[in-house]
């Protein structure tokens, strides 16, 4: 790729359709790839439809395969606008398992909102149910109301720097942090997905979201955000949640949340984890 095409991607991801037009009648190669995605990719990827339709009468392609074979048009199939680009009849759309990820993460994301609070965590667990998990942390609960223990918490105070939320989901449950980051840390969940899958976020304040993922007790990655070794159905569910980290942790362990409480609160059970989970690592 050429030196002077990087500014069509940034220009892409921001959505400044000014931009995008100039710099497609300049550029030499206006489907160049970056980090294995074209511009039109971008345009598509971040919802910036009228820089994408601006790129295409550029000549860009968006039947192109990229990114674990996901073309920027087919990508669009699963998005909000699925007509954005005149489908050939040679090109497949959505297979029904990818129709069926849209259709979840829709009523996922419908159903979870966006009221979270900046510096949660939060560890989504498949299969087990909160008493499994509170077995696996070797916790005890508290012996509260939830919902007014809620009301009573100073998140600020170091003895509560153990405390968090566990509630049963469909599909597993979920260990939740309103206010810190230890339902993310490893001692805690490698424990919770010994024999199964545990994905964890934090919302850093300072540095923004901080996922993780474990399968079978061990640490599987810490990065949610795609890349090009990213597999298809990996890129897919990105895509369908790249506006909310929240759901998508939920998503990526299998759980089908009907609704928020078990991130916002109050939770089924207040529990506090032993001081040897409390310490680094």
């Amino acid at each position: 790729m050429h030196d002077d095409e990087m500014p069509l991607h940034d220009a892409a991801g921001r959505g400044s359709l000014d931009e995008i037009v100039e710099l497609a009648a300049s550029v030499k190669d206006v489907d160049a790839e970056a980090e294995g995605r074209t511009a039109l990719w971008v345009a598509v990827y971040e919802g910036h439809h009228d820089v994408a339709r601006a790129l295409v009468e550029a000549g860009a392609d968006p039947w192109r395969p990229m990114m674990g074979g996901w073309s920027p048009g087919r990508l669009s199939l699963a998005g909000p606008e699925p007509g954005l680009f005149d489908r050939p009849a040679e090109v497949d759309g959505l297979t029904d398992d990818e129709a069926e990820v849209v259709a979840e993460a829709r009523r996922l994301t419908t159903a979870l909102g966006a009221r979270y609070f900046d510096g949660m965590g939060m560890a989504c667990v498949a299969g087990i149910d909160a008493a499994e998990a509170a077995r696996r942390l070797e916790i005890t609960a508290e012996d509260v109301d939830p919902e007014e223990f809620l009301d009573e918490i100073d998140p600020f105070d170091e003895k509560n720097l153990n405390l968090v939320g566990l509630t049963d989901v469909p599909g597993g449950c979920v260990v939740a942090q309103p206010w810190g980051p230890m339902p993310q840390t490893a001692g805690v969940l490698k424990p919770l997905a010994e024999g199964t899958t545990c994905y964890g976020l934090y919302v850093n304040p300072r540095s923004g979201n901080e996922g993780s993922s474990v399968r079978d007790g061990e640490i599987a990655g810490w990065d949610l955000t795609p890349g090009a070794a990213d597999t298809p159905q990996e890129i897919l569910s990105a895509f369908l949640y790249r506006d909310n980290a929240v759901a998508r942790a939920c998503a990526a362990a299998g759980l089908r949340l009907a609704e928020a409480r078990a991130i916002t609160g109050p939770p089924d059970v207040w529990a506090r984890l032993p001081e040897r989970l409390v310490e680094p690592g």
